[in-house]
């Protein structure tokens, strides 16, 4: 009880002494009398500066001849000492004794080890207080430089940079102004142009392939045929009918005179070439089949599916070698490259899975997008890939699938990609627009939006499947309108206006 009562009465007359000093009769404050300032003053510099003031010291003595008018490595004068005697501490890690902001070290306080208790008070006066200089270094910037404790930001004058920067050279590099960072400047690419629509299909032109000796190409349609067609002259050569609905995937074997097809109605077809005929059917699929590719190097067939898996067979015997399994929605594309991963799949689940070949099982899975991807193409050149969906178009490095940046300005459902040697990416989407970038820096250069073929549906002008020749010389692609249209690159460009078209960042429009 007796502790309480003390305890209550040193807080009333605290209460009340503080009350006094502060509150007049009219309910001004009173200002301190000089007593109460020296005081306010000593519990200010203990707080809030004696760390700064006091810096921890070294336990062992040291001798150290110095000359008269030595500098530390930041150039600031050191305190003269005589030569050859004993100094008795050493202030480490800081400036001995770091200046206010704009307040100038007196003759007092330079010829001092530690300072004076009157320069210490006008220091404390000068100084910000603490939250202020708590804002002020969250807000600066973050940098490499050295900043001594309780220096605050000063602004020096142009000849005194310059000299602290000459003097010293490379230590002082950091000081230096930054350049700012600059935009990649884009590789120049002539534009492509429109000259030849070639029409023979009775339904949406689905999937379109090259094959390798650059003679001709076939596409299938979604009035269930497959058509070849001769690439200098476009005539039709050839219908194979077979499938009883939409083609979705073709692909010419390099290894074999051989075409593969897939389709809506889950049936994986062989056709040889020599005589037009289906000679081997791969079932196991469960529904519609989206899209295939063959192996570089080996006679391994890949498929993928709306069942959510896709499929590895042995071109021969037709078995099923893998069921890749692991995706949660339709997989609507998928690639095969020679060096690991050596397949890659993307799915509606909105994932890119790369996978390897030998175990049949998921290396790697890519969540970066937001959307369905429908489009993946890698790169004939670079260990990269690019990936294609509504939200952004990616671009990635192998092995384990690394980003590297976003190619944006593409809104709209991208249904293929597809990407040549001197780095033109060219993305097709649903509502009949195209654009090209430039691989590297991920500049659209071009945005291409053709006229449907005359009779046709405003509404059906998309483009689901583009392909570049083997000379890469033309640009093929299948559209909604019926048509395969022909692209070729224009001679007439010349480099020189494209920089214009870079400087005002206006991609060329057609």
């Amino acid at each position: 009880e007796v502790q309480k009562h003390s305890v209550h009465t040193l807080v009333f007359r605290s209460l009340k002494r503080t009350h006094d000093m502060f509150v007049a009769d009219n309910g001004k404050p009173v200002p301190l009398d000089e007593e109460s300032h020296k005081r306010k003053m000593a519990i200010k510099l203990r707080n809030e500066y004696g760390p700064v003031l006091h810096m921890p010291t070294s336990k062992e003595n040291f001798k150290e001849k110095c000359p008269q008018n030595a500098s530390d490595s930041y150039g600031h004068k050191q305190y003269p000492a005589n030569q050859g005697q004993e100094v008795e501490y050493l202030v480490t890690g800081t400036h001995p004794y770091p200046p206010g902001p704009g307040v100038a070290l007196t003759a007092d306080t330079k010829i001092q080890r530690m300072p004076s208790e009157s320069a210490a008070q006008s220091l404390a006066v000068a100084l910000p207080s603490s939250q202020t200089r708590v804002d002020s270094n969250r807000n600066a910037p973050a940098g490499g430089e050295y900043r001594h404790p309780g220096a605050a930001d000063r602004s020096q004058p142009a000849g005194m940079t310059s000299a602290v920067m000459e003097a010293g050279n490379a230590k002082n590099s950091a000081l230096m102004a930054k350049k700012a960072p600059t935009m990649p400047k884009p590789q120049w690419h002539p534009p492509w142009k429109l000259y030849r629509v070639i029409s023979g299909h009775l339904g949406w032109v689905r999937c379109i392939a090259v094959e390798p000796g650059n003679q001709w190409f076939v596409t299938g349609s979604a009035d269930r045929t497959i058509k070849i067609w001769d690439l200098a002259s476009g005539k039709l050569k050839l219908s194979l009918t077979g499938h009883i609905s939409t083609v979705r995937g073709v692909i010419v074997s390099t290894r074999s005179p051989y075409l593969f097809s897939c389709g809506e109605d889950k049936q994986v077809k062989c056709w040889d070439l020599e005589y037009n005929k289906v000679i081997r059917h791969y079932h196991g699929h469960l529904s519609a089949v989206y899209g295939l590719d063959l192996h570089p190097t080996i006679d391994v067939l890949v498929t993928c599916s709306r069942d959510s898996t896709a499929r590895i067979w042995d071109v021969r015997t037709k078995a099923s070698v893998h069921t890749l399994s692991g995706h949660t929605n339709a997989v609507a594309t998928v690639r095969c490259q020679a060096a690991e991963p050596q397949i890659i799949t993307g799915s509606h689940d909105t994932t890119i899975r790369l996978w390897d070949l030998v175990a049949g099982k998921t290396r790697v899975t890519l969540t970066n997008h937001k959307k369905s991807v429908r489009a993946v193409v890698l790169h004939p050149k670079h260990y990269t890939f690019a990936s294609g969906s509504p939200d952004n178009i990616k671009q990635w490095k192998f092995p384990d699938g690394s980003f590297i940046q976003n190619l944006s300005g593409h809104n709209a459902i991208i249904n293929t990609l597809t990407v040549n040697s001197d780095g033109v990416l060219v993305s097709g989407a649903d509502n009949g627009t195209m654009h090209l970038w430039d691989w590297r820096t991920g500049y659209n250069f071009q945005r291409v939006h053709a006229a449907v073929q005359p009779g046709s549906l405003d509404s059906e002008s998309g483009i689901f499947a583009c392909a570049f020749d083997q000379s890469e010389s033309r640009l093929l692609t299948a559209e909604a309108d019926k048509t395969i249209k022909v692209y070729k690159e224009d001679d007439t460009a010349v480099s020189s206006l494209c920089h214009i078209y870079f400087k005002v960042n206006q991609p060329y429009q057609f």
